[in-house]
């Protein structure tokens, strides 16, 4: 496997537990992923360290997750990531949530028969999207084609393409261009 990070002297996550990996991948030794075998990578992806994944996940091209994201929810939850994905360290996927009203304990140690009802779901980055710092998403929002959330913020809604988001809960700011990266995804073939 190429790898244009092999000047990188940190250890290496056993990419032999993941479902699938593609070329010039680097996955920090620091990162957890609690059910490997539903997670799907890509290439030319960097995870760097202190990741935690407990869902299922896809990981498209040319994508970063900086350190200390975390993405919570199960193995009935998904995160989709698509290509050309860049997400800032300390960033928070709730995948998957307790509904924290009064039908059961909150704590996934109690006996199931006691727990409360849980929301399985799926968030989606789709292409050219990027996650500030220490970015809130809530299960089953899409974060649209080339939208961008800035730091510190708090999706609960499905985003807009092409649309730059603040604040909590996120609200649309402003457009951003999109033409001179479908023209460089484009030279790179996709």
């Amino acid at each position: 496997m190429a790898n244009s990070n092999a000047g990188l002297s940190s250890q290496q996550y056993d990419i032999a537990l993941l479902k699938s990996v593609g070329d010039d991948v680097f996955i920090s030794a620091n990162v957890e992923i609690r059910r490997p075998h539903l997670v799907s990578i890509g290439n030319h992806v960097a995870i760097d360290s202190g990741v935690y994944i407990t869902t299922a996940a896809t990981i498209g091209d040319y994508t970063h997750l900086s350190p200390y994201i975390t993405v919570i929810g199960g193995e009935k939850s998904e995160l989709i990531i698509e290509h050309f994905v860049t997400i800032a360290a300390g960033s928070r996927f709730i995948c998957g949530s307790d509904r924290f009203m009064g039908d059961g304990f909150t704590s996934v140690t109690a006996p199931e028969e006691f727990r409360d009802t849980v929301d399985f779901g799926t968030i989606r980055c789709q292409r050219f999207a990027g996650i500030g710092t220490n970015v809130v998403i809530m299960p089953n929002v899409i974060i649209a084609e080339g939208s961008v959330i800035g730091a510190c913020s708090l999706v609960t809604k499905d985003t807009e393409p092409w649309t730059v988001y603040v604040g909590v809960p996120a609200r649309p700011v402003k457009t951003r261009p999109r033409d001179k990266m479908l023209a460089y995804a484009k030279q790179l073939g996709y």
